[in-house]
């Protein structure tokens, strides 16, 4: 991706309901449990966003310390330090240039995902983390709903609840959180992904570069959709939905 490419999709992180409805969920349901947790607000935490992007959940992260983030995309971190998120910086996942126990808290918003060996970057994650720190991540759920947009977004696979937490408890973590989020819209979204399955089955096009970000709704939809997602962390706060279509998962370092 070139400079523009990254500043159209800081645009859209900004607009897009999807973007704007997972940060008004994920981080009020992370604070919830990380309060309930360390019997304290977390106002004080050294918090690292791997795979920050164009520096989507930055700012909102900042709420509970001090907040840096990391990316394989040199452009990408260098429109994050124009926006003035100065302790951004090029990594990969899998090689982390931080020290042992030196991180309260850790996020993977949409990231694991994207990388070939999960098992590796968690090896790599864990190790950062203090005793009693947090890994907040969230990830597409179910691989039989891997389509054309997952292709074109570069995922290597997507994920059951069940398959997530076992590979976190074999990185040495413990899990606190897991739950299928999205859960309102999946009646809608499920059956237009498996129509768009089955449409692309009977005539593929290898080169179609559209996913289900391409297109923002008109803004009364778009606001309307992105409520509706959001609005699913009155009831998650209390109970973990057993479908979704992404899950959300968070999982403590054992002190």
């Amino acid at each position: 991706m070139d400079r523009s490419a990254f500043k159209q999709f800081a645009l859209l992180e900004q607009r897009h309901w999807w973007f704007r409805g997972r940060r008004a969920l994920y981080l009020p349901l992370l604070e919830h449990v990380l309060q309930a947790r360390l019997g304290r607000a977390p106002r004080d935490l050294r918090v690292v966003d791997a795979g920050c992007g164009t520096g989507g959940f930055l700012e909102p992260l900042a709420r509970f310390g001090t907040v840096s983030g990391f990316e394989l995309d040199e452009p990408a971190i260098e429109w994050c330090r124009e926006r003035g998120f100065a302790s951004s910086f090029v990594a990969r996942s899998d090689q982390l240039p931080l020290r042992p126990q030196s991180v309260d808290l850790l996020t993977l918003f949409d990231v694991l995902e994207h990388t070939p060996d999960d098992r590796a970057v968690l090896t790599e994650l864990v190790p950062a983390l203090k005793p009693g720190g947090h890994l907040a991540l969230s990830v597409p759920a179910y691989q039989w709903l891997f389509s054309n947009n997952d292709r074109v977004a570069h995922h290597y696979r997507r994920y059951t609840r069940r398959e997530l937490v076992g590979k976190l408890r074999h990185a040495g973590l413990r899990v606190v959180k897991a739950t299928y989020v999205n859960v309102t819209l999946s009646p809608l979204i499920v059956p237009a992904v498996l129509a768009m399955k089955f449409k692309q089955r009977l005539s593929p096009q290898s080169d179609d570069p559209t996913t289900n970000l391409s297109y923002t709704p008109p803004r009364p939809i778009n606001a309307l959709l992105g409520g509706v997602f959001a609005g699913e962390r009155h009831l998650l706060r209390h109970v973990s939905a057993p479908f979704g279509h992404s899950l959300f998962v968070i999982a403590e370092r054992p002190a």
